[in-house]
């Protein structure tokens, strides 16, 4: 009885996984794309023509703000039989451009953070 109790308990805790998953959502920002919008010369219509419609627009007092944006997730899991850890990370790439009343770019604004997001498989602290 003793020895199938072990047995069992060995087999438990021998039995676990380890699983990475990634996921996206939104198209990627091409810096060359973000690099070509000039202040006070880009038109509305160019935008739209290179980017497409925005994942967000958003009034702000008679401007447009047109955001676009692309979010990059990593997932680290420790599957154990009787207890589940999972590392999520998340990051994002962000474009922001301010659309004056006459249709002409104000201002643009981006950030990428995407290129350097790692897998952190240990659940737990840094």
């Amino acid at each position: 009885m003793r020895r199938t109790a072990l047995l069992l308990a060995m087999m438990l805790l021998t039995l676990n996984a380890c699983a990475f998953s990634r996921g996206t959502l939104g198209e990627e920002i091409n810096t060359d794309t973000i690099n070509a919008i000039k202040k006070g010369v880009t038109t509305r219509t160019e935008i739209l023509a290179q980017l497409g419609a925005p994942d967000r627009l958003l009034q702000l007092n008679g401007r447009d703000l047109f955001q676009y944006y692309r979010y990059d997730a990593k997932v680290g899991s420790l599957l154990l039989i009787i207890a589940n850890f999972s590392r999520v990370s998340v990051k994002s790439d962000d474009l922001f451009v301010i659309i004056n009343r006459e249709g002409i770019v104000e201002e643009v604004i981006a950030s990428k953070h995407t290129d350097h997001l790692d897998f952190r498989f240990w659940p737990f602290g840094d």
